[in-house]
This record gives structure tokens, C-alpha cells and sequence, in this order.
């Protein structure tokens, strides 16, 4: 029988296909002593750089720059491309969108050292945002998330941990790996990319894509994850869309636009009261039908539902707690054999400051 560890191994290996040979590579120019990756166009507004990962890997990044860009976007790509194959992807985005744009091959993809899996690609994302905010001062407030396919598993790993994101693009996306290949119901210890758990620790507006003729994640993941997110922006459902092709719809990169036009207005003061309102923990109502039970006053310590006594000396009694007059009890009250109404056998004590309950 295999082990949790053995399914996992086995999940990752058919999660991850990197292009063999990869499509590019990445030298020093002697000239300027600058990284470059041959097998791309030369481009002045973009750096290639090489950044290092907790987990001891070197992974290539390559960041578009665009001077009319307000935000920038974090892309993670599918399970079977590297930079080489999305540069011309990249600059059209940069220029549609009007964003800067991070995009950064997996350990093991194309240049970047090591070997894909799941820990690899979170410590991955971490390192090129990292990169961001030293490198470019670029904060969580101004970056937008993008994962397509497998890439949402990073994404919304990261997506996860940082509260202040302006926004996040799940393109294709996953709710776990085993969901896609068994189409379970339930999470298992071993799965990988639990996108259906991180998705609900989420704070800032989720864009969800997917096709509706996905015949490798299915759309049921997409509109899964949309009616999990906490903040759900109007999602795009590509009719007769699969599953790499979804960039070549005109609906595509309006409906993207719109989305980072939007990203844009929302100030930080709009973000902030939308991040305070969620942390408020829901408040309690209690409601108390007065017809037939006490009435609480504003001091008073107990929230029991009891019968209200009818018998002048029963209502007399005020609680040591709070001083509220037959509205709670804290010490041992017997039947009152005058008051039939108040319904109680044996004894009744305060719920705050005895323990409570009737019996």
C-alpha cells in the first residue's frame, strides 16, 4: 500500500512537465554585466534576474517594465511552458493591461536550478515577491497576483499570507491536484495544492477564468473556487473555451482590463475598511421573547431564558451580580409555592457566575 508521501511524490511528478529542452538560457553580457536569456528578443524594458530560494534553488524571473503602470502583476505559469514560451504573452499583457510584470519559471524550468514540486514552487513565489519588494520597492498593496493552472497553487499560497494584496487572477485554476485526476469530494492529507482551503483565507477581490470546454480542470474547479472566495469579483466563464487557449477571446483581456481598472480606484483607505470590517467578529443578537420571560436590562450579567414570575416575592429578588431585579439568580432558588407560574423543580443558579441551568 502506498504511503501519504508516495501519493504525493506520484501527484507531483504527473503535476509537473517542464519543456525538455528548455527554450531559452541565461548568460552574463560581458559588455554590461547584465543577466540576458538568449532565445528571446532583446528587450531593454525588462531584466532577467536570478534569485535565490529558502530551499537553496536559483530561479529566473524575468520583470517587464511599463512607465504608465500603477500595479504590478506576479505571474505564475501552467505545469508545461517556461519564460522562453510566454515572453511574447508577457509583453502583450504589460502593454493591454498597462502593468508591470513579474514572471518567474518554477525550480527546475527552464534555467532556474532544482527540481519541481509543491514546497519548491511556494518558496519559489516567495522569493520573487521578496525580490519585488527589495529590489523594485514594490508593496503587497500594489502587486495583483496571477496563477494559470498549476500556478494557482503558489499563488494562492501566497495570496493567503498577505492580507493587504490589491488583487489576485486565478486563470484555469485548481482546487487541489487530486481533484483534477479523481474528481473527489473530500481532502486528503496527502493532496497537493489544497487551493479549496486557501482560498477562504483570501482578503482582497479574487478575479476567477476558466473555460466551460476545460477538458483538463474541469470548469466545476473555477466556479468552485469563485463561490469560495471571500471578496468574488464577476467571473469570466469563456464559453467554448479549453484549457491554453483562453488568451486568444476578446472577452479575455477586456474582462482583465476592466478588472485592473478597477484594482486601480480602490484606494488604500477603501482597502483598509474593507480589511477592518472583516476582522470584526460577528456580534451575537439574542433576542428575548418579553411576554413570557425576563427582561434583561442593560447591566444585567445573565442571557438565560426563563419563565418570568408572576408572585410580588419572587420578583423582588435582585441578583448579587448585577442588582437586577427577578431578572437573574445567582444563589439556590426553590418553587415558590404561591407562584405556579414559574415552572421550576429543584433549584436555578446564574449562568455567568454559577455555572448555570435548571434542573
Amino acid at each position: 500500500m502506498l504511503s501519504g508521501c508516495s501519493v504525493s511524490s506520484l501527484a507531483a511528478r504527473f503535476a509537473f512537465f517542464p519543456p525538455e529542452p528548455a527554450t531559452y538560457a541565461v548568460r552574463k553580457d560581458e559588455a554590461t554585466g547584465r543577466l540576458v536569456a538568449s532565445g528571446v528578443p532583446r528587450d531593454n524594458a525588462m531584466d532577467v534576474l536570478l534569485v535565490d530560494t529558502r530551499r537553496g534553488n536559483k530561479v529566473v524571473a524575468f520583470y517587464l517594465r511599463n512607465p504608465c503602470a500603477r500595479l504590478t502583476l506576479l505571474y505564475s505559469h501552467g505545469n508545461a511552458a517556461d519564460l522562453g514560451q510566454l515572453y511574447d504573452l508577457f509583453v502583450q499583457l504589460k502593454v493591454n493591461l498597462k502593468v508591470n510584470l513579474m514572471g518567474y519559471d518554477y525550480s527546475g524550468y527552464g534555467a532556474s536550478t532544482g527540481k519541481p514540486s509543491e514546497e519548491n514552487t511556494y518558496a519559489d513565489i516567495e522569493a520573487v515577491y521578496q525580490c519585488l519588494e527589495t529590489e523594485y520597492g514594490i508593496s503587497q498593496e500594489d502587486v495583483i497576483l496571477y496563477g494559470q493552472s498549476v500556478g494557482s497553487g503558489p499563488t494562492l499560497h501566497l495570496a493567503s499570507r498577505l492580507p493587504r494584496l490589491r488583487g489576485v487572477v486565478l486563470h484555469s485554476a485548481i482546487l487541489s491536484g487530486l481533484r483534477v485526476v479523481c474528481h473527489v469530494n473530500f481532502t486528503f492529507c496527502f493532496d497537493i495544492y489544497k487551493n479549496v482551503k486557501k482560498i477562504k483565507k483570501v482578503k482582497c477581490p479574487v478575479l476567477v477564468i476558466h473555460g466551460t470546454d476545460d477538458d483538463v480542470v474541469n470548469w466545476s474547479h473555477g466556479n468552485e473556487l469563485w463561490k469560495l472566495a471571500r471578496e468574488p469579483y464577476d467571473p469570466l466563464w469563456i464559453k467554448g473555451g479549453g484549457h491554453c487557449n483562453l488568451e486568444l477571446y476578446p472577452d479575455f483581456i477586456r474582462h482583465l482590463s476592466k478588472f485592473i481598472r478597477e484594482m486601480e480606484s480602490m484606494t488604500t483607505k477603501t482597502r483598509l475598511k474593507k480589511i477592518r470590517q472583516s476582522l470584526q467578529p460577528a456580534k451575537t443578537v439574542y433576542r428575548v421573547n418579553t411576554a413570557t420571560t425576563t427582561t434583561f436590562t442593560a447591566n444585567c450579567c445573565c442571557r438565560i431564558r426563563v419563565r418570568k414570575p408572576t408572585c410580588p416575592s419572587c420578583c423582588s429578588l435582585s441578583c448579587s451580580c448585577c442588582h437586577a431585579l427577578g431578572n437573574c439568580f445567582t444563589f439556590r432558588l426553590f418553587k415558590c409555592s404561591t407562584c405556579p407560574s414559574f415552572g421550576f423543580r429543584g433549584c436555578f443558579k446564574c449562568c455567568c457566575c454559577c455555572g448555570g441551568g435548571a434542573r
